[in-house]
Formats: C-alpha cells, structure tokens, sequence
C-alpha cells in the first residue's frame, strides 16, 4: 500500500505555526513582489479569492473581510517542508518527497494502516505544528484521490482505499479534471467525449486510451484499477537546467545594478548546483523590460555561452554571466526582470577537462565548500562576491514578510518566563 501525505494549504499553515491567533482567519500568500495570490487558506478560499488573482485587485476584498496578507517566505516554508520530511522519513520504510508539501510513503509491511496513519499525523502536528492529510491506497494515482477524500471529507484527516467495492463508490465521484495527471487540455478532450467521472475512465477501451492518452494516460488508468504502473522514485533525479530569476522591486535602469542582480542569480545557481554534486556546462542569461509598456521602449534579449569544462564555481558561473550581460544589454531601457539559467548538466564524477585548463579544481572545490559552510551555518550571503552587491535597491518587493522564525537568529522566538 502506498500512502500520500499532503501539508494542507502549507505555506498558510507554515504562517500559523508561530502566529496562533491566525488559526481560522483567512490568509493569503503573494507571489514575488507581492503580485499574485499563490495560497489560500480555506477561509480565504470562502470568500472567492481565486489563485493568480492579482493581490492590488482584491485589496477591496482583502480590507473588507481583514484578511491576512503575507509576503512569501521561502526560508521559512523550506525549513517547516524539511521537518515534516525528516519525520515521514523516520516513521516510514521508504519515501519518495514529491513536491515541498507532498510525499508518498511505502507503507509495505505495515499492518494497521489506519491507526499507523493517525499517530503519523498526530506526530507531525505536535512536531512541527503543520496539519496534514494522509490518503492510503494500492497505486500512486488512487492514493492521490484517496488524499483527496481525506482532506475534504474526513475529521480525522486519513482515508483508507483497500477493498475494490470502496474504490469503485469513490471513483463515481471524483470528476476527471479531479484526476493526477489530467490537465485542462484533456479535461476538455475528455469532457467533449462523455467521460464525466473516473470511472468512465476506468471502463472505457485501452486501446481508445492508448490512442488518445498516449502511455501515459494507459498507466493512469491501470493505477485507477489498483494496477502499479508508477514506482516509488527514492532518489531525486538530477535536474536538466536550473534557473534563477526575480522580477525587480522597481525599474533597473543601470548596468551597475544589473550586473549586481545576475551576479547574484548566477552565485545562487552555482550553489544549487553544488548541493547536487552537479556541474554545468551552457550559462544562459536573459534579461527583460516590462511588457506591460509601450511597444518601442521593448527590449528582452537573452544570449548563452557554452563552456569548455563543466563547473558550479561561483566565480567562474559569475564571470561568464557577466560577460554576456556586457553584450546584451542596452542603454536606455527599463528593465523588470533579469535572470541566469545554467544547462547541460552533468555529475561532479564526470567532469571533462580541457588540455588548456590551468584552474586548480582541487582549490577551487575547497574554497567553494568553505564557502557553503559558512553560509549554511551563519545566513545566507553572509560571504558573498563583491560585484553581488550590498545595497541591492532592486531587490523583491517584500511589504509583509514575515520572520524568519528557524533559520535566522535574530527572528527567534523570545520567551517570556
């Protein structure tokens, strides 16, 4: 059996865990800048505010019923994220994380799959203090639905799928676009074709599914009728291309404060890459005006470097991106957006050298690690490139953020006695 365990609307609940007097009061999170809503609590979803829904748009809505507004706060909800997981990962045989707020346990050898799934849930509310529903089925895909039915209809958060008469009653109720792996595209495709329900989708031809769903959509329909088409994915797979981007607080106009911005997006690439043992071998940077203005002060080019030796040095990533921001950018304009994407990714394990390189890796490795140290143990940034900047005038738009309660000092909680 495979259980789903989902964070109810996390980064809400992440708001909640150090503000107690928010429990029942509608909350709403911004996207960067504060632009759009990214997450609502349930109270918040009552009173109509749709997802993407532009934040200076419902302030009317968000004064009227005194909502509660928060700039997102990654540093926060990523910790809260790796609690909950170090939990999952403690009481469960085998765990495969699946987003920030989601992950699917294999529950193999577990006998009293109910009471195991309360106490989990009960664990991790009195651990960490983030809510979260668990849905136990045969496959991936049931047990999605199965979260579903947890979180919408029971009190105890955990629904259990087992017995094939349970699994048909549920399926006649759970709409297509309601299914993992069904989008809008096929909603509307399957919608025209009479399929209403999952279990349309489970009677209909597999060959007809083959046809129009391609495997893909073959294996979701086995997984509806209890048949494991989708493994347990335990190891994280490597990614094809990071990319760090933001849109700035205010129009950047200067070369000085661009050069700062990517100097910095290129450093965070460069990190990430090194916390996957990972290194690149193509930067590309990309930086872009506001669409939203008139047609002649548009400008968004965008150019890449192939390197010759793969690497997630810092100084090296930082150099090249600065070298083609020299070449794209324009004087004159109004920028909104900058950002750098690093590609053709390969292991550390792998790396190629040229017969011209000169770089002394090995020095390289160590100052980098040092670096990562320092920064993990101390704060972000805390040792950092000088042409990254320190005033950073075009940084997020962050109006309500809200503490960094576990991951800086300063925010710590103080305790009264």
């Amino acid at each position: 059996m495979i259980a789903l365990v989902d964070c109810n609307n996390f980064y809400a609940s992440c708001e909640r865990v150090f503000q107690p007097k928010l429990e029942n009061k509608p909350i709403v999170v911004l996207s960067n800048n504060d632009g759009c809503v990214i997450a609502r609590s349930n109270e918040a979803k009552a009173l109509g505010i749709k997802m993407g829904a532009p934040a200076f748009k419902m302030k009317p809505i968000f004064d009227y019923h005194n909502v509660h507004v928060f700039s997102s706060n990654f540093a926060l909800y990523g910790d809260l994220s790796n609690r909950v997981m170090q939990i999952l990962s403690q009481e469960s045989p085998a765990i495969e994380i699946y987003s920030i707020d989601e992950a699917f346990l294999d529950l193999k050898g577990v006998k009293k799959l109910n009471k195991f799934s309360i106490d989990l849930r009960k664990k991790v509310g009195q651990w960490t203090g983030i809510p979260v529903s668990i849905g136990i089925a045969p496959t991936k895909t049931l047990a999605k639905v199965a979260n579903r039915m947890a979180k919408k209809y029971k009190k105890d958060g955990v629904f259990l799928m087992k017995e094939p008469a349970t699994i048909t009653r549920i399926l006649k109720h759970v709409a297509v676009d309601e299914l993992w792996g069904v989008g809008r595209k096929y909603s509307k495709f399957l919608s025209q074709r009479g399929f209403q329900t999952a279990y349309d989708l489970v009677n209909a031809s597999e060959s007809w599914i083959r046809n129009n769903m391609t495997v893909n959509g073959l294996r979701m329909i086995k997984e509806l009728k209890g048949i494991p088409c989708l493994a347990l994915e335990y190891e994280t797979q490597r990614k094809k291309n990071i990319c760090t981007s933001r849109s700035f607080g205010m129009d950047v106009k200067t070369l000085q404060e661009l050069e700062e911005a990517i100097a910095s997006y290129a450093s965070t690439c460069a990190m990430k890459l090194r916390k996957e043992k990972s290194l690149t071998s193509s930067i590309l940077v990309f930086v872009k005006t506001n669409p939203f203005k008139e047609l002649n002060s548009q400008h968004s080019p965008c150019q890449k470097v192939v390197l010759d030796v793969p690497t997630n040095d810092s100084m090296e990533i930082t150099s090249q991106a600065l070298s083609v921001l020299k070449r794209i950018y324009k004087d004159g304009f109004n920028y909104k957006k900058a950002g750098v994407i690093v590609g053709d990714i390969v292991s550390e394990e792998s790396r190629q050298l040229s017969l011209f390189h000169t770089q002394d890796i090995f020095k390289t490795k160590n100052i980098m690690n040092a670096m990562d140290d320092i920064n993990r143990k101390m704060g972000r940034d805390k040792v950092r490139l000088a042409v990254q900047g320190f005033d950073r005038k075009w940084r997020l738009k962050q109006e309500k953020l809200s503490p960094c309660y576990t991951t800086r000092f300063d925010d710590v909680l103080e305790v009264k006695i």
